[in-house]
């Protein structure tokens, strides 16, 4: 093996033994480590091929396949595993951009989410950014045609949901990933969610 192999190999090997996963002390908040033992190793953030049409630094999201793609240049992508809306019309579909970026993000259920979960009905108020916030440690908003679509990619006080089929509509990763995306990409990003 040449010594370029082994460096570019080199994160692969390590995302696939849990590196970046462990404890993150972030904002005066402690983010828990994920829990190794029952995921599906292709959840974790891993540098892929990329063959898509999208340029480098846009982010793809595929619902069905529960994965989101940082698109890199040489045919190359940053693969992340994330967790999509439980019902078809809630999810985000098309293009937006990031049109803003929040560390410990506020968060407000929507309408449409406190009738469908009563429970969120005591947040009407909103939640303060912290470990107990559903939005996670960062959040990335969703603008299309300047105006705010209420869909987030943002982390998760529920990593065991991760590849799964159960968000109100918002793509949600784990709380490590979502850190490495929003240090990643800047106000503007396009999106794609397909």
């Amino acid at each position: 093996m040449t010594r370029r192999a082994f460096i570019v190999g080199l994160p692969l090997v390590t995302a696939g033994c849990g590196a970046g996963y462990g404890i993150v002390h972030d904002g005066g908040h402690t983010i828990a480590p994920v829990d190794m033992t029952t995921l599906d190793p292709g959840l974790l953030r891993q540098e892929v091929a990329w063959s898509g049409k999208e340029k480098p630094g846009s982010i793809f999201v595929n619902v069905p396949e529960r994965r989101l793609y940082l698109v890199q240049a040489g045919g190359r992508a940053l693969r992340y595993g994330v967790g999509v809306g439980r019902a078809p019309g809630v999810t985000f579909r098309g293009t937006a951009i990031v049109g803003r970026k929040e560390k410990w993000p506020h968060w407000t259920p929507t309408a449409n989410m406190m009738a469908a979960i009563p429970m969120y009905r005591s947040y009407s108020g909103g939640m303060d950014g912290g470990p107990n916030n559903p939005l996670g440690p960062r959040a990335l908003y969703l603008y299309r045609g300047g105006r705010d679509t209420l869909f987030r990619l943002h982390g998760t006080t529920e990593p065991e949901t991760i590849g799964t089929a159960v968000s109100s509509g918002c793509i949600r990763l784990f709380n490590q990933d979502i850190i490495d995306l929003y240090d990643r990409v800047p106000i503007g990003t396009q999106v794609t969610v397909v």
